[in-house]
């Protein structure tokens, strides 16, 4: 079954944060690839991460792509012939950890933002001094790799700003795969600053997008840019939030509290989601939670928009 033909009759479980299931492993991924590193050096790390959320409960694996791009291996001394095959052994990887799930599983290829390859925090603000054919041109040769590796959707994922939405919306065209949009947001702006409900518009009529919504984000924001999705787009929605703990960049250190909570599933579930999981620091454990809490409240929903970082 096509994703999209699911999201049509039912919530969908995503994965939590592959980056926090890696280094619970023991994994070092201070690097600037972040964990698209383990796709050269040790890629049955991947695998297995892939594993326990598929294990979990998950539905939808993430690629371990987010961050891997033709610009940020260069850097590495990776030229793009070693590249094309990283991008596509990331969607690989998740494919052959879904074998043994012993139902049907999908996997979403990750396209971060160009913030990302930066490494520098950029991809949480956006406005990055490039114009939209700039984006769109950096953005299209790793998005025709990992088309051709053939995922079921593309996550256009973590996306700060809405010019950068705007690249990818036209680089995604002609690909013969669908993708989902997904903001990174504070309140109901994108981090760039810019209108959510304006944002959100920009996916409204692209046939490619199959789902619109948020991830990375605080918990708390969640429902409110669920219902604007919803509202705005007339498409299903995905959502996928941290952990709500804050990143102290001074001490290298994750601060509290966390605020995810299966808990607070079925108000996005009733806000239109449906695609649910979550980003940095959900692990397995919450992600187990989230599909038994869809699973008591979500069989048997039919109909349109309805559910639901770094990788």
């Amino acid at each position: 079954m096509r994703l999209a033909d699911a999201l049509a009759q039912r919530p969908v479980v995503l994965d939590g944060g592959l980056a926090n299931q890696l280094e619970a492993a023991g994994h070092d991924l201070s690097d600037a690839l972040w964990s698209a590193r383990l796709l050269a050096d040790e890629p049955s790390a991947i695998e297995a991460a892939h594993r326990a959320y598929y294990e979990a409960g998950a539905e939808v694996a993430i690629t371990a792509s987010y961050q891997a791009t033709y610009e940020g291996f260069a850097r590495r001394g990776i030229d793009a012939g070693r590249t094309r095959e990283l991008l596509g052994l990331s969607v690989d990887l998740a494919r052959r950890a879904g074998t043994a799930a012993g139902r049907e599983v999908w996997v979403a290829a990750s396209a971060g933002p160009y913030g990302a390859m930066l490494a520098d925090g950029s991809e949480y603000r956006g406005r990055y001094g490039l114009s939209v054919d700039e984006l769109e041109r950096f953005h299209r040769p790793r998005l025709e790799t990992l088309a051709a590796a053939g995922p079921d959707v593309l996550a256009l994922e973590t996306v700060p700003d809405a010019d950068e939405a705007r690249a990818l919306l036209r680089a995604v065209r002609g690909l013969g795969v669908p993708a989902w949009l997904s903001y990174s947001v504070a309140g109901t702006r994108t981090r760039a600053g810019q209108p959510l409900d304006e944002a959100f518009a920009l996916a409204a009529d692209t046939d490619e997008v199959i789902a619109v919504g948020v991830n990375c984000c605080d918990p708390r924001d969640a429902e409110a840019a669920v219902a604007l999705a919803a509202r705005v787009t007339g498409k299903p929605v995905v959502v996928y939030p941290n952990s709500g703990e804050t990143w102290d960049a001074a001490a290298r250190a994750w601060r509290g509290p966390a605020r995810f909570a299966a808990g607070q599933v079925a108000g996005w579930r009733a806000a239109g989601a449906r695609l649910i999981g979550g980003c940095c620091r959900v692990g397995p454990s919450v992600i187990a939670e989230v599909a038994e809490e869809l699973a008591r409240g979500g069989a048997g929903e039919g109909g349109g928009a309805g559910l639901g970082t770094r990788r």
